[in-house]
């Protein structure tokens, strides 16, 4: 079994780096850490994952052609940059970048390139096409490279519905125990909250304009990418916890078998977030993942692009 660090082991801000000023009022940190712009119950959180990683979430504003003004967009920024190909991390419905809080630190310290990014933000207009386009025009002034796009049960319905009307901006698809084959939130909008996403990724839902965001997405229709499925031209890694009971298995399967060029990868005694269940596991799938393109240039004789900063991931 394959260990997580500790948490004095969560890859800090280089000391050399510099903090970037604050682009507009209300995102300077709090005494504790914490962004101004989280809700005050951040401080109740013991998680001491939870709470390392969302010292690190920042705004960044975001110029749209549905708005007049920018959308400060909600993410953690990577603390390096590679020449390899970067690992985005989209989230699941009604949660937020925190769900990544086991995984994205085991990401950084293999050393990959990984953003983690919420994709339900306070927009004028809260329907696909707007996300669709704010995550664009995100991607394309701060990632700038195609990347490997990552989303779990809801967000694989972004990553797909992204991919198909933006590949030059995907290289790869991982789509962790994907919600694809019902329209608009289908049963994840019936879960238990703390069930479903274990309180810390629902912080978000304090925030005072998030019902009525919440409710114009479901009115709007919501993701409905089951005909886009068969358009995916990236190669597409499926993640599925076995012993998922929100979404079946069949259903994994039967993606496996609609997506033109994707492998399966099952895990054991794993429900439907295996990114918070099984961190190591998930961590070491999207490390291979990775690390193929590398091989390859490897076997062509020329010098690998990616090159492992720990081995902490294969203990």
């Amino acid at each position: 079994m394959l260990a997580l660090p500790p948490i004095s082991a969560l890859a800090p801000r280089p000391k050399h780096a510099k903090r970037r000023a604050p682009k507009c009022p209300g995102v300077y940190s709090t005494l504790a850490g914490f962004p101004s712009f989280l809700p005050k119950e951040i401080e109740n959180i013991k998680d001491p994952f939870a709470r390392t990683f969302a010292t690190r979430i920042e705004r960044l504003p975001v110029s749209v052609s549905f708005s007049d003004n920018c959308i400060m967009s909600s993410c953690v920024r990577p603390l390096i940059r590679s020449k390899t190909s970067p690992v985005v991390l989209l989230h699941g419905f009604d949660s937020s970048c925190l769900e990544w809080r086991y995984t994205h630190p085991l990401l950084e310290e293999a050393g990959l390139e990984a953003w983690a990014v919420d994709i339900l933000e306070r927009l004028p207009r809260c329907d696909v096409t707007s996300k669709r386009e704010h995550f664009y025009q995100l991607w394309n002034f701060y990632i700038k490279k195609p990347m490997i796009l990552v989303g779990p049960s809801l967000g694989a319905a972004v990553a797909i519905d992204f991919a198909v009307n933006h590949p030059e901006a995907v290289e790869k698809l991982i789509l962790i125990d994907a919600s694809v084959y019902a329209e608009g939130t289908g049963s994840l909008a019936d879960l238990p909250r703390v069930v479903a996403y274990a309180g810390v990724g629902r912080l978000h839902c304090l925030l005072p304009w998030w019902e009525d965001a919440t409710v114009d997405f479901m009115i709007s229709g919501g993701y409905n990418v089951s005909s886009q499925i068969k358009q995916v031209n990236q190669k597409t890694l499926i993640i599925w916890g076995e012993n998922d009971r929100i979404i079946s298995n069949k259903l994994a399967v039967r993606l496996h078998c609609e997506l033109p060029n994707a492998i399966i990868r099952q895990l054991p005694e794993c429900g439907h977030l295996p990114h918070v269940e099984k961190p190591n596991s998930v961590a070491k799938l999207i490390l291979e993942y990775v690390q193929e393109d590398c091989y390859k240039e490897m076997e062509c004789g020329r010098s690998p692009t990616l090159k492992l900063h720990s081995q902490s991931l294969h203990k």
